[in-house]
């Protein structure tokens, strides 16, 4: 096996363009588990750690938004400043793994794997993010809902590589929860993304672990658009369950060996309806 160790972006570029096919190295909490148990093998490595470049963040305050480097370790994005700014995502990032994990892994390996039960993706989906990648031959940003193709495959080509990802920074309410086979150092079995926009006045919801990638649930944010009232913070006992009962309609669970697909469905509604709950707290 080859291993590459790029000290600049350029240099990942560069070596990316003369191996466009080398498996990309971030923080490996994904890749050495596949590798350790035999289930990928792998000739050439293009490893991120010493790229500076993809390790930064900025929130532009004027703009509204706040860009992530595809290296920052989700242990920095559970702790603040971003958790004050995507509130959801860390939240998201407690939920990953241990400590040890969590200081390793990081958000570009999470939407590189593009596993469905990815913690980070739900989130990211409900807060409508781009998704930043580059080659030697340049650049181009992809919404996340193109750049995820299906479980563990994305729209990323060879010889690019994601540099980092840009969400709005918004004023509602938002938070992440999902369920497992445990309470802690769980993969998801369902779980459930929720944000508002005091703006627009639009609720966002996103799944993950209960389809082949991460969804959104267009028809459940449509009924909740119209009948939460945001001034108040309120939603009422029906429309609530109503909200819960599209939620579990636009799930599109499988049986596997952690869960069965009934259960998922029960999950997410479960999980939507706590979450828009906390949203809005008043009857």
């Amino acid at each position: 096996m080859s291993v590459i160790v790029p000290a600049s972006l350029n240099d990942a570029l560069q070596a990316l363009a003369r191996s466009p096919h080398a498996t990309l190295l971030a923080g490996g909490t994904d890749l050495m588990v596949e590798l350790n148990g035999g289930h990928r093998q792998v000739s050439e490595v293009v490893a991120l750690a010493r790229v500076a470049e993809l390790r930064t963040w900025h929130h532009d305050p004027v703009a509204g938004v706040l860009h992530i480097g595809a290296g920052v370790t989700y242990a920095e994005i559970a702790d603040e400043p971003i958790a004050s700014w995507v509130p959801a995502l860390a939240q998201a990032a407690r939920t990953v793994g241990s400590p040890q994990i969590r200081h390793a892994a990081t958000i570009g390996g999470n939407l590189g794997t593009c596993s469905p039960a990815g913690d980070g993706l739900p989130v990211l989906a409900a807060l409508d993010a781009t998704v930043h990648l580059a080659s030697a031959a340049g650049a181009r940003d992809l919404p996340l809902a193109e750049f995820m193709v299906a479980p563990k495959r994305t729209a990323r080509l060879p010889g690019e590589l994601i540099t980092g990802v840009t969400v709005p920074v918004l004023g509602g309410w938002q938070g992440y929860s999902k369920v497992g086979v445990r309470n802690a150092m769980v993969i998801a079995v369902a779980s459930v993304a929720l944000v508002t926009d005091t703006v627009t006045e639009s609720v966002r919801l996103a799944l993950g672990s209960v389809g082949p990638t991460v969804l959104r649930c267009p028809d459940a944010e449509r009924f909740a658009r119209e009948h939460v009232d945001f001034e108040h913070r309120r939603v009422a006992a029906e429309a609530l369950q109503r909200f819960v009962e599209l939620a579990r309609d636009e799930a599109r669970p499988i049986d596997d060996h952690r869960s069965t697909a009934a259960y998922r469905r029960h999950a997410v509604g479960v999980l939507a309806g706590r979450l828009l709950r906390r949203a809005f707290p008043n009857e």
